[in-house]
């Protein structure tokens, strides 16, 4: 997730929030890594259940009921290029979650999808470094990453 967050960060994490209503797209998300449940990740969230991620030629493509077509993602947090082509389509209990620093990211893209019981919380507080306390760390709009192109629009 650099230069989103660092590592030696301190983050006060939400568990609770997620018991109450669904993660949203963007949203930056701590989790037992899948693989490892000793382990925990941070990574944000790009697809929910149900939908299908695409990612072809640098582009995050999201097919649900809502764009059948597929919505072109705006992604004003990465740092680096999506890399690889991908076609998921997500379960009712799965998400897609994907590292700001696409280039060096270890994610869905090479693991697979998140199950919701992997889900731990959120970032609520970033305590250090002193210089950069923040409530809700790497929050972005949904509106901002999902207020891209429409592809049943372009046709």
């Amino acid at each position: 997730m650099d230069s989103t967050f660092k590592d030696g960060e301190y983050l006060i994490v939400d568990e609770l929030s997620y018991r109450f209503r669904e993660p949203s797209r963007g949203d930056v998300l701590i989790f037992k890594y899948p693989e490892d449940p000793s382990k925990y990740f941070i990574k944000r969230l790009i697809g929910l259940p149900g939908e299908t991620v695409s990612i072809k030629n640098d582009l995050v493509i999201i097919t649900n009921t809502e764009h059948p077509k597929g919505l072109t993602l705006d992604e004003p947090y990465t740092h680096s290029r999506t890399f690889g082509n991908t076609d998921v389509t997500l379960a009712n209990d799965e998400y897609f979650v994907m590292g700001d620093n696409r280039f060096v990211s270890s994610d869905s893209r090479v693991w697979g999808p998140l199950s919701k019981s992997d889900l731990v919380g959120r970032p609520l507080i970033r305590l250090l470094p002193l210089t950069k306390i923040e409530m809700f760390p790497g929050k972005i709009a949904s509106s901002t990453i999902e207020n891209s192109i429409d592809k049943s629009n372009m046709e």
